[in-house]
């Protein structure tokens, strides 16, 4: 019973650092990463599609990304996709071929896009210990069920603190290396 709880928490955990991993990828860092354009979504004949099922999406250097759609029909829904969504690009075509530009990050930018890692982080830490907090709910509950002794009780909420803690750390040290990946010029 506590090596289920201890595993159905960690499982739990280890997705919540996932999400925060691919919330963290979408923040740009002024380096073009195919990655930046991967949650833009663009109507295909009549259905949302990611880009990346309707695209190729390529670095041509550290300050462009190549899209070249599959179908030539699609250049400018592409296009507009990549206009309208949240990252604030401009795209240049060039007959089936679109160049995303990437504009330099100024100061302020990385300031504040510093401040929305942060908050992911957070909100990573508050999942991880919701987490927590369910599996001593369980824990306590097999107790009052006399499925586990008091000993077992107090053992299995140590070895939950003890992941809860390594989770944190791990959510401390991604936020720290997109911090630091952020404020380089």
């Amino acid at each position: 019973m506590l090596n289920e709880v201890k595993k159905d928490a960690d499982t739990r955990m280890n997705k919540s650092i996932s999400a925060l991993q691919g919330e963290l990828a979408k923040i740009r860092t002024g380096r073009a990463h195919p990655s930046l354009l991967e949650h833009i979504t663009v109507e295909y004949y009549g259905t949302e599609m990611p880009l990346n099922q309707v695209a190729n999406i390529n670095a041509e250097d550290a300050r462009t990304l190549s899209v070249v759609p599959f179908d030539k029909s699609m250049v400018g829904k592409v296009e507009k996709a990549i206009m309208t969504s949240d990252l604030g690009l401009n795209p240049a075509t060039a007959g089936s071929n679109i160049r995303v530009p990437l504009p330099a990050l100024t100061e302020e930018r990385r300031a504040e896009l510093a401040k929305v890692v942060h908050n992911e982080g957070e909100q990573a830490k508050v999942a991880i210990r919701n987490i927590r907090r369910d599996a001593n709910h369980q824990l306590k509950e097999l107790q009052k069920d006399k499925e586990l002794t008091e000993d077992d009780l107090r053992r299995g909420e140590t070895l939950i603190q003890e992941l809860t803690d390594a989770h944190v750390g791990k959510v401390d040290e991604l936020v720290a290396a997109k911090e630091r990946d952020l404020m380089e010029i």
